[in-house]
Order: structure tokens, then sequence, then C-alpha cells
């Protein structure tokens, strides 16, 4: 027999598939054997409803609490640490990486390796401070070597994810990198198609950029940099907040 906080969980999931579903305009599911009736299509232009009402959201407790020590998928037997999220509950920004790396593994948070010190500073540049904003990823265990998530781990993993950003509501998403812009906007387009304009994550703005590793790893190449500032340049105004004057060095 599964245990409560397991099916507790998956009801949770389960909720959380059905509202995707409700927000994109499907108004219900076809029974098995039911001739040719199907699911609604979903609408090239529909637009997701808001995020449920404050009253209603559950709180970012809530859903570590039901995390517990999770073993959902295969990664709970190799990780050292759940790494969940860290930041402002109510942040108006929150930024969206692929997985936890061997550091943040260790250390029980996002982004705390060279490449969590770069965010650190692109935020900072931004005029705002960690705390100010929400980090998190898709997956909240590591991956052995770090290799690429596997579709049974997002599909375990990602549905906490959505909750977390349901819970906090945000005003805008960054998603730091390909695979986590790619899973966000279920798409294979590639990330330097996909940087630079806002998409639609359930009625939320939401920037790809750049992941910091990828910018670690073409130091050289700092137009990929200022890719980046671009990009938040872009998340300050749709914040309508003020972008500190950074000057290029040519």
């Amino acid at each position: 027999m599964p245990e409560e906080s397991e099916v507790r969980g998956l009801l949770a999931s389960l909720r959380v598939y059905l509202e995707e579903l409700q927000e994109s305009g499907v108004d219900g599911l076809p029974l098995a054997g039911a001739g040719t009736a199907s699911a609604k299509p979903i609408p090239d232009s529909a637009q997701p409803n808001p995020l449920v009402g404050a009253e209603n959201r559950e709180s970012l407790e809530e859903i570590r609490a039901e995390l517990g020590d999770c073993r959902r998928c295969q990664l709970g037997k190799t990780r050292t640490s759940l790494v969940f999220g860290v930041g402002n509950p109510q942040a108006r920004l929150v930024f969206v990486g692929e997985a936890p790396g061997r550091d943040e593994d260790l250390q029980g948070e996002p982004f705390v390796g060279e490449a969590g010190q770069l965010l650190n500073r692109i935020i900072t540049r931004m005029g705002l401070k960690r705390e100010d904003v929400y980090i998190c990823n898709v997956l909240k265990c590591r991956p052995p070597g770090n290799r690429n998530p596997e579709l049974p781990e997002i599909e375990r993993c990602g549905p906490f994810m959505l909750r977390q950003v349901k819970s906090i509501a945000p005003e805008v998403i960054v998603a730091l990198g390909t695979f986590a812009a790619q899973t966000l906007l279920g798409t294979k387009a590639p990330i330097s198609k996909l940087r630079g304009h806002f998409h639609d994550y359930h009625g939320i703005p939401l920037m790809p950029t750049f992941h910091p590793s990828f910018l670690l790893h073409n130091k050289k190449d700092t137009s990929k940099f200022w890719d980046v500032w671009d990009d938040m340049v872009k998340v300050l105004k749709k914040l309508d907040m003020s972008v500190p004057d950074v000057k290029r060095k040519e």
C-alpha cells in the first residue's frame, strides 16, 4: 500500500495537471471507448487564466513538507540533499534552472557554486538582492554526473516546481538555460532562438536566457554576457523597475 504522503503527492500533482488543462481551455477528457469523442483542442490563441487567488494558494512550506524525503524517482537513491528552492516567497521575479549540481547537492541550496556566484552578480547588477527573488530548479535532486534529466524524473518532479510557481505567483519568470526553457515551454527550440523574447507560462511572462554555466564555459565570448544583460533589462522593464546604467566595454 502506498504511504499517505505519497498518495497526497499524487493527488496534488493530478490537481495541478487538471488545473493546467482547465487554464488551457480543455473542458473535459474523453472516456475510454467513447467512440469519436475527444478532448476539446487547445486554441492557438488561448490565454491561460491568471493564477488562483492568494487565499487558495498552497504555501511553500506545505509543498516542501509534502515532498518529504522524496523517493518518487531514482534520483532519490543517489542524491545527498533535496534542493527545494530559496528566496522570497512573495518574489516578483523567479529564476528557474535545470537541476542541482555538485555544490548544490552538498549544501542543499540552488545556485551556490561558481554558476550561482555569477547569477548573484547578475541579480546584483539588476539592482536586486538574492533574497529579493526566488530561485529553484525543475528537478530537486542532482542527476548523477550532472547528466541531463530524464523524462520520468521530470514527470515526477515537474509538478512540484509548478506548484512552487503557483504559490509565489511572480510577475516574471526567468528560465536559465536550454533545458529549463524547453521544459517549461514544452518546445525543442534552441535557447538561442527562445531568448530575448517573452513567452507565456501559465499566464506569467517568461524570459529564457543563457545559463550562467554556459557563460562560464564561454568566457572569451563576452557578447553572450551582454545578451543575458539585454534579457535582464527587458525583465526589469516588464517589472516597471529602473534599469541601472551599465557601460559596455569596447
